[in-house]
């Protein structure tokens, strides 16, 4: 894989949002004072764009060509990704913020109800392609009808399976599992045919890479976690319990290794590019390095299938803001719009294995010649992300009541019992 397209897709930030909820709580009980406002930055001084240092290898190509190109220039800076919502507090409470930040999506409702971001609701809604951006992302950009924040870079959840072992186990590696039966039988057929394989692989103790590959199979089948405007849970779902006891069957009938019960997530790729996992969740980033990497894994992409059928995916990825009080909405807000237009999300997404942030462009001539970015394009468009002001809570720490419930249904067997203590915990998240 190279590095452009490590940083591009990473998968630390798709899967694991690090750190923040201190910082974030403190920060949305402070406003940019009026004072700090008239020493922002003036014009003829570069625009502040601050990034995560995990993306600075797709940001600096990107901020290098519209520099060579545009009069008003961009400065990028790029901060540890574990510090970055907690610097972005003290810059806010300072007056000091940037004029442009790119930040994990899950975060922008939080800081979109403190009052953190610009209204860029006119601007957006005249763009051309404002009804082409990824759904998800805009959704979890627009708070009370107003919009904060486009698309900044994404990836979607699928089903990455081993053609070579399908044919092993006798399966048809061209018909991919389009149910949870089918995906149940495919996973004995392949740990069956021997040779040290397991039909199915998921990181038993990493919340974010689970969010990340098994909310899709509730969402597939009809059910949720949370309400569409995330206050209240909906953990008693009758689809939770299904899914909980469908990873159930398949960890207690032997499909899933061992080791994958203490799986932080560092083995969360690596389990499938040892050769020997049937199926694993995962995201478009697995594409390229499979094919740079891995060359002698064939490989293949399939939607994360509902009970009896459907599909869904989690949308992950990074969103583009303006904070509060910028002086330099206007240029920033151009920048914006230069790379979400057609010849940038193409020439620099597209062409080096990213996925673009638009529907009309998920078909493009780089995918044609490998359609399982399409699939992967797909997924994006499609897909899902809680909308939630406390997702790190809920979902991301390694305390969460959503890892909770999945260790004790799934490990220990107690369903019912994981179901009604995650509900409680999530609603006490939630009230609090």
């Amino acid at each position: 894989m190279t590095e452009r397209v490590r940083s591009l897709l990473s998968r630390r930030d798709l899967l694991r949002v690090t750190g923040a909820a201190a910082g974030l709580a403190a920060a949305g009980s402070l406003g940019l004072p009026s004072a700090a406002r008239a020493g922002r930055r003036a014009q003829g001084e570069p625009v502040a764009f601050w990034n995560r240092d995990d993306g600075q290898v797709l940001v600096e190509p990107i901020v290098a060509a519209w520099n060579e190109t545009h009069d008003v220039q961009i400065e990028a800076t790029f901060i540890p990704s574990e510090q970055f919502v907690q610097k972005f507090a003290a810059a806010v409470a300072g007056g000091e913020a940037p004029d442009l930040i790119a930040v994990d999506l899950v975060y922008m409702p939080a800081f979109a109800a403190a009052g953190q971001m610009t209204d860029i609701s006119e601007q957006a809604r005249a763009l051309p392609f404002f009804g082409q951006l990824s759904p998800s992302h805009m959704r979890l950009g627009t708070y009370q009808d107003k919009v904060f924040s486009l698309p900044f870079n994404a990836d979607g959840s699928f089903l990455l399976y081993n053609k070579n072992l399908f044919r092993q186990a006798g399966l048809d590696p061209e018909a991919p599992p389009t149910t949870w039966v089918a995906i149940q039988e495919a996973a004995q057929k392949i740990t069956a045919a021997g040779g040290g394989a397991s039909g199915f692989y998921f990181s038993g103790s990493c919340p974010g890479c689970n969010a990340f590959t098994l909310l899709p199979y509730v969402w597939a089948s009809g059910g949720d976690v949370l309400t569409e405007d995330g206050t209240q849970a909906t953990l008693t779902d009758p689809s939770v319990k299904a899914m909980l006891e469908f990873v159930r069957g398949l960890w207690d009938g032997g499909q899933v290794p061992q080791a994958a019960q203490v799986d932080t997530g560092e083995d969360f790729f690596n389990a499938f590019t040892s050769g020997t996992v049937g199926m694993a969740g995962t995201g478009a980033f697995s594409i390229a390095e499979l094919k740079g990497e891995y060359p002698d894994i064939d490989f293949g992409v399939t939607p994360l299938p509902g009970r009896e059928g459907g599909q869904s995916s989690f949308a992950g990825g990074d969103t583009i803001a303006i904070p509060a009080g910028s002086e330099r909405v206007e240029d920033a807000f151009a920048f914006m719009a230069w790379y979400l237009s057609d010849e940038v999300q193409i020439e620099q997404l597209a062409k080096n294995n990213g996925l673009p942030l638009r529907t009309d462009l998920i078909e493009n001539k780089y995918s044609a010649e490998d359609p399982r970015y399409i699939v992967a394009g797909r997924a994006m468009s499609e897909g899902r992300t809680p909308y939630t002001e406390k997702y790190n809570q809920l979902f991301n720490d390694s305390g969460s009541p959503w890892l909770a419930m999945l260790q004790r249904a799934i490990f220990d067997g107690e369903v019912d019992e994981a179901i009604a203590e995650a509900q409680q915990s999530f609603t006490d998240i939630l009230a609090g």
